[in-house]
């Protein structure tokens, strides 16, 4: 296919730069994708300065991509040119192992990730949507809702399925309590689907100062845990809590903050394992799961539902030069709630 253009990682202490990177050529099952927009994930910030080990360069990060079909393979028989596509955080999977066979593709032995991972040769390294094209199996393409606008249905192909997927599996809906630790990228979208399925949501936060955009998402409760007796006051009032941040927090705290055999689920990855006390466990028949993003059968129906219910992202778009700022500004929590990245700015 030749050369295009692309934002990269050179290394895990360097800025991004402009790249240029090969895409395949588009085989009897794939489909080329020109990419309009792409969110910036926390991941991304990780994995580009190697913070959870085993990063691979030159990588160019991005699986919230976007976008519109430019050309489909002989075989392929869900897109044609001219629609609109997504990716998320898959590109392949080994297709035969129970997971795959029950839809279940990210808890794979063997995933191919969007990027900073390897095709199934072992060699060539999957690269992200910081970058003008992508061609990609039509297996793991996704059809997008009409009626969204296209940067903003962005984030759904990961903040949107991580959050949609545990809400789904423990069966948030109506006459269910839903607490959501953290009001971010992942939070803000656990909140709206929450609320569209029917539950009664809360946003559990440190301080006060999201409650009115909170409210605004659909949350009915909020609660500044950092308050006193905050913890104390909310015991046995949880059906699930979603906890989507990546620090620390109280988790035996937060254990008793659900009713008996609920559960709290973690979707970010804190920076060192949780120490939680037996009893919050025990006196409640009490869970704490984990949920990884979703396979690629229920990110469709995810995609679907946003669509049926209205569902997008709040987001901040931003030409790809900025993209450095725009991790600080992460970091911080300087945004609502979600970059992407217009990718017009790199051609």
């Amino acid at each position: 296919m030749g050369m295009i253009k692309a934002y990269a990682a050179k290394s895990a202490d360097q800025p991004l730069v402009p790249f240029e990177i090969e895409r395949r050529a588009v085989g009897p099952r794939d489909v080329l994708i020109d990419i309009r927009f792409c969110g910036i994930c926390h991941s991304d910030i990780h994995q580009v300065r190697d913070e959870w080990g085993h990063s691979l360069y030159p990588m160019v990060p991005g699986h919230e991509i976007v976008g519109i079909v430019a050309e489909a393979g002989a075989k392929v028989k869900k897109f044609k040119a001219g629609d609109k596509a997504g990716v998320g955080c898959m590109v392949d999977s080994c297709r035969t192992c129970p997971e795959c066979r029950d839809g279940e593709e990210q808890y794979c032995k063997s995933p191919v990730f969007t990027y900073n991972s390897k095709e199934k040769d072992g060699k060539t390294l999957t690269q992200g949507g910081y970058s003008t094209r992508i061609v990609v199996n039509e297996d793991f393409v996704l059809r997008l809702p009409e009626k969204l606008p296209l940067n903003a249905t962005a984030p759904l192909l990961c903040a949107g399925i991580t959050t949609y997927s545990p809400l789904r599996h423990w069966k948030a809906g109506p006459g269910k309590k839903v607490g959501v630790i953290g009001l971010g990228g992942l939070g803000h979208m656990a909140v709206k689907i929450a609320n569209a399925m029917g539950a009664e949501v809360a946003v559990l936060s440190r301080s006060r100062k999201k409650e009115a955009d909170a409210k605004r998402l659909g949350a009915k409760y909020y609660y500044a845990m950092g308050e006193p007796d905050a913890f104390k006051k909310l015991e046995r009032t949880f059906d699930l809590i979603i906890c989507t941040v990546s620090v620390d927090v109280d988790w035996s705290g937060y254990l008793k903050t659900l009713k008996r055999d609920g559960t709290m689920v973690v979707l970010g990855v804190p920076p060192k394992a949780p120490t939680v006390q037996a009893d919050s466990l025990i006196f409640g028949r009490h869970s704490l799961a984990g949920s990884l993003i979703g396979g690629i059968r229920e990110t469709q129906e995810m995609l679907d539902f946003c669509g049926k219910h209205g569902i997008v992202s709040d987001i901040e778009m931003i030409p790809v030069q900025k993209v450095n700022e725009a991790y600080e500004r992460v970091i911080k929590g300087d945004v609502k709630f979600r970059f992407v990245i217009d990718i017009a700015s790199l051609k």
